[in-house]
């Protein structure tokens, strides 16, 4: 397990549009993390989430920065400015540049079903 702590900042909201709302945290280029999508655990003001992290440069939407974004399952309202912490569990599959936002939506959608599974084994 690695475990990410950062601080919200606002994003794209492309996340919001494909139905699966992140929360963005700048890391380091050098966090010693394979970008890809992982299952992990979210802790945010003594709450913990179960979500689906993807660590990378974003290569569908132009992303050129490495970034953290995280969905937390079951989580409502706003984290913007709020420091989380984010515990990288499993990597499901690695970062790539999906041909449309369709496609990267029928892929998120795998993704959150896997680690919903994957999760509740644990």
């Amino acid at each position: 397990m690695v475990i990410v702590e950062g601080v919200v900042i606002g994003g794209n909201r492309l996340g919001r549009k494909l139905g699966f709302p992140t929360a963005n945290i700048a890391i380091d280029d050098d966090l010693a993390v394979e970008n890809g999508v992982y299952s992990s655990k979210v802790v945010v003001e003594g709450e913990e989430y179960i979500a689906m992290t993807n660590v990378g440069v974003r290569p569908s939407v132009d992303g050129t920065k490495r970034l953290l974004e995280t969905h937390l399952f079951g989580f409502k309202g706003l984290l913007y400015g709020l420091t989380l912490r984010v515990e990288l569990y499993d990597k499901i599959r690695d970062e790539k540049k999906f041909s449309s936002v369709n496609e990267l939506r029928e892929q998120i959608t795998k993704d959150s079903n896997q680690i919903k599974k994957l999760m509740a084994k644990s």
